[in-house]
């Protein structure tokens, strides 16, 4: 990897700076495992949803519009200057970084600085409580669920209560975890921050429709397109890797009993380019069905998913989490010794 990417041959960097960075995931994760994330304030996450907010309001029209173009020049426009800001202020960090500390050290400031860019343990925890809330009652499970998804929970059944958060799982282990990790190996923290971002847009202007309420009330349908194709683009190869890895974490069961025509059914049965392809995964290594009401169905031969389908589905995201820190920690080695 060259130095232009990753920010000079100082301290770390030159030959040595992709050890340290391969190193720098490795301790992502693992302050990810002990700790989880960090106060809202000191969340770069949580900067980007602030600013993607503050600029929604004024580029969002308040009525529905026939083709505006103006509106999504202007979005376009918006999200590409927030881009380069998070992607100079990244490559800042990194170069400096690289430059002045010892390996050892730039291996932990980065690591610190990427853990904020993925979030598994919070996913895994949340995707949990929705069960353990279900075990309580269906209103409780139906009430925990509505934190994570944007549809409407209230007329879900048990089954379609698990198929919602199996779902999110698996399309989130991608968008949480594997994406902005990818990204980091390819681009290092300028790559995993730019992702991010993308994601957030995605998440916060890509929907179309109403959104708001009284006079903040907005309409969606051209201010959030670039947001929502973006996000498209940089997920393509995340989510067949998710898919790869959740077949690879199934062991035997995952090659062996996964047909690659159903999950290339699958992938193609949803709105999105990219979601089916870790859901697909998850439905047919776990042999469950998964939809959206009048949506789509993965896997419409599979069982109604029963709690033990969560927990398995959990254990599959873990396994993912797992090869990654090992794939991480064996460049590092691998770095050095070469």
């Amino acid at each position: 990897m060259g130095t232009w990417i990753w920010g000079g041959g100082g301290a770390a960097g030159g030959q040595g700076a992709a050890g340290w960075l391969a190193g720098a995931l490795v301790v992502a994760l693992v302050v990810d495992a002990l700790w989880g994330e960090p106060p809202a304030s000191l969340h770069p996450v949580v900067w980007m949803g602030r600013a993607l907010g503050a600029l929604g309001a004024h580029l969002a029209p308040p009525g529905e519009r026939a083709q505006d173009w103006k509106t999504f020049w202007l979005a376009a426009l918006a999200w590409c200057g927030l881009a380069a800001i998070v992607w100079i202020a990244a490559w800042a960090l990194q170069a400096l970084v690289l430059c002045f500390l010892p390996g050892w050290a730039a291996a932990l400031v980065l690591g610190l600085a990427l853990k904020p860019l993925l979030a598994w343990r919070m996913l895994r925890s949340e995707v949990a409580a929705v069960e353990q809330q279900l075990a309580q009652s269906l209103h409780a499970g139906r009430e925990r669920l509505s934190w994570l998804v944007s549809r409407d929970t209230a007329r879900l059944d048990a089954a379609q209560v698990r198929e919602s958060a199996i779902e999110t799982l698996a399309e989130n282990l991608c968008d949480s975890v594997v994406a902005p990790l990818l990204w980091f190996a390819l681009l290092g923290l300028p790559g995993a921050a730019l992702y991010r971002l993308a994601n957030t847009a995605d998440a916060m202007w890509g929907y179309p429709g109403w959104r708001g309420e009284g006079a903040a009330r907005r309409h969606w349908q051209w201010a959030g397109k670039w947001a929502a194709r973006a996000d498209d683009v940089l997920s393509w190869l995340p989510a067949r890797l998710t898919a790869l890895l959740l077949l690879l974490g199934g062991g035997v069961r995952g090659f062996g009993a996964v047909s690659p025509l159903g999950l290339w059914r699958d992938a193609r049965a949803t709105p999105s380019p990219n979601g089916g392809w870790p859901m697909g995964a998850m439905a047919r290594l776990l042999g469950v069905r998964l939809g959206k009401p009048g949506v789509y169905v993965l896997h419409p031969q599979g069982q109604a998913p029963q709690a033990a389908h969560v927990a398995r589905a959990l254990r599959y995201g873990q396994n993912v989490v797992f090869i990654l820190a090992v794939a991480g920690l064996a460049a590092m080695i691998f770095s050095f010794l070469s």
